[in-house]
């Protein structure tokens, strides 16, 4: 059944990828329309996680912000196709790098430094991978966690390494990493997935006691690798631009929690800046501390 299914949606997957950005974002539209309006899909989720994050805000200003996020998913999820049949020349001038980032991280590829990249599902992360490959010398591995679908995992695999990226299974993320220090690398996170609460650092972010990930701290001090911040930020439709900022350059010698709490920070000052793309339809705050 699932075979039925990928080869099912396999031709209107390369259809969207191959559709002009206009006629793309029209699309964008309509699907919004249904997302939002008929199948109010995790509207609950979505309004009481915006309520608890900016408990200052107006209800007509939450409202305002959900539905702007729900414009913003329909097209990150539609622009996430384009991956498939963009050109690299496109792909960069739809996703730019910002010059002080591109300094950044040719003065690590010149200082033969690999270094961690940590970001949050802001923006267009997806395009900031096809980016970074593009533009930098490094090799570019991505944590991801599989699809259970391997049908659909593959199309996934293929849409993320199309510019040369790599992808790295989480459960494998450390082995890895070693089994590649010899080479000049960025390995990505995306840290503001919700860990197991007896694992986590506890930290307040974005007004509520929430539990963050410190495997990207833990690794970083292993392998004693810069930190670098990423930021996404949408410029208009269709456009956004990445910009980087070294956090820490001798990650060993930090003190515990340093380093999870100062990508989280950064995290949190870009959602309140911008704060319709960020993934508020995911249960970040199901888990109580323990």
């Amino acid at each position: 059944m699932s075979l039925f299914l990928y080869y099912l949606a396999l031709p209107f997957v390369y259809l969207v990828s191959l559709l002009p950005f206009p006629v793309l974002y029209l699309l964008s539209d309509g699907i919004y329309f249904l997302l939002y309006y008929v199948v109010g899909y995790r509207r609950k989720v979505v309004e009481e996680n915006l309520r608890n994050a900016f408990p200052d805000k107006s209800e007509k200003e939450i409202r305002k912000i959900c539905r702007e996020f729900y414009r913003y998913l329909c097209d990150l999820f539609l622009e996430t196709f384009k991956t498939l049949t963009i050109s690299k020349k496109k792909m960069v001038q739809h996703c730019s790098f910002h010059p002080d980032t591109v300094a950044l991280f040719n003065q690590l590829a010149t200082d033969k430094k690999s270094a961690i990249l940590v970001m949050g599902h802001k923006g267009n992360w997806e395009w900031a991978g096809n980016t970074f490959s593009i533009l930098c010398s490094q090799q570019l591995y991505v944590i991801y966690h599989p699809l259970a679908n391997p049908h659909f995992n593959g199309l996934i695999y293929k849409m993320r390494t199309r510019f040369g990226t790599r992808l790295i299974a989480m459960q494998d993320t450390f082995r890895d990493m070693l089994a590649h220090r010899n080479e000049v690398n960025a390995t990505a996170f995306i840290a503001d997935q919700t860990p197991h609460p007896q694992s986590a650092h506890w930290m307040t972010f974005l007004q509520q006691d929430t539990p963050v990930f410190k495997g990207t701290e833990k690794i970083a001090q292993k392998m004693n690798q810069p930190v670098v911040y990423v930021s996404v930020q949408r410029i208009k439709r269709g456009y956004y631009t990445v910009m980087a900022e070294l956090l820490f350059s001798q990650p060993a010698g930090t003190r515990d929690s340093e380093i999870t709490e100062a990508h989280t920070q950064k995290l949190e000052k870009d959602i309140i800046a911008q704060p319709a793309t960020w993934l508020w339809s995911h249960r970040r705050w199901k888990h109580k501390r323990i």
